[in-house]
């Protein structure tokens, strides 16, 4: 009785024992059907396909591509407009464009302007439309080309000129450049005073004046290089030649711009106001061959 009880109770515990097993070995159970869910993500996988080659196809589209190019050329011209006009505030692009219309034969003869000035006859600047031409077609006419490259090139005879004495250095090259462009920049903001004290009425611009300004370095240049060729005398004789030659150059140049209100009224050279408008031309015209000679007379030995 006892064994038989043993059995029935032990019998559910063998079905209960035998029921997990039964569950865990069932394959159904170990290996799950995944296949539907492969089903999904490949449908998944071809849509975004689809998706990657329809973009594609939308920016290979000469219609798509046409409109950006045309969008990226009207945000590029209104950048170039904006940077333009916020360049002119400070820079006067335009108006240098003026000062750098030069050509080979208007160099040539500017220079033989600038060391011959005796011969020349008509110093008036041609208008044409209320503005003056083009110094290409006018000799007369002030640019910055010959004064940038008179510049540059006195930089570079100094330099050979300290070098032939063993003194070159980039310091002391250096402080020839900033020593020579202080000065220019001194001498045009003098002018500026001396015309606003004078209260005169002209049309000369700051770029004038430091064209005009610039221009004796072109005498400068050729006393050096006679000094290095012909010794001191040579320097002498030249830079006297060159320096005279200016101040006529910036008397019959300035005597036309500073006293053109006096000629533009019919009123004669005289009285207190004009006179100090001749004297202020002359002592632009005398202080030239001041700065010659003190940016020079240490390069020749």
């Amino acid at each position: 009785m006892e064994n038989s009880r043993f059995r029935q109770r032990k019998l559910p515990a063998k079905v209960g024992m035998r029921g997990p097993l039964q569950v865990e070995g069932d394959p159904s159970h170990l290996f799950e059907d995944t296949s539907g869910n492969m089903d999904a993500s490949g449908s998944g996988y071809e849509g975004g396909a689809s998706f990657s080659l329809t973009r594609q196809g939308f920016l290979n589209d000469p219609m798509v591509s046409n409109l950006a190019m045309a969008y990226g050329s009207s945000l590029a011209s209104q950048g170039k407009n904006i940077v333009d006009q916020n360049i002119d505030r400070f820079i006067p692009v335009s108006k240098l464009k003026y000062y750098f219309a030069v050509d080979t034969i208007y160099v040539g003869k500017k220079l033989g302007l600038l060391i011959f000035p005796y011969m020349h006859q008509n110093w008036e600047v041609r208008y044409q439309q209320d503005s003056p031409v083009a110094p290409r077609v006018e000799v007369n006419a002030p640019d910055l080309y010959i004064p940038a490259m008179a510049f540059i090139t006195y930089l570079l005879v100094a330099g050979f000129a300290l070098g032939t004495q063993s003194r070159f250095s980039p310091e002391v090259l250096g402080m020839q450049a900033s020593s020579a462009l202080i000065w220019l920049v001194i001498e045009v903001l003098a002018i500026l005073l001396s015309l606003y004290l004078v209260t005169v009425n002209t049309d000369l611009t700051t770029i004038d004046l430091v064209a005009f300004a610039g221009y004796k370095y072109v005498g400068m240049i050729t006393g050096v290089m006679a000094g290095l060729i012909f010794g001191r005398t040579g320097y002498y004789v030249a830079l006297g030649w060159c320096c005279i030659s200016i101040v006529v150059f910036m008397i019959r140049t300035l005597r036309l711009k500073i006293l053109s209100e006096a000629a533009a009224e019919g009123v004669l050279v005289r009285g207190t106001r004009n006179q100090l408008r001749m004297y202020l031309t002359m002592a632009i015209a005398a202080v030239q061959p001041i700065f010659m000679y003190w940016l020079t007379f240490h390069l020749v030995r």
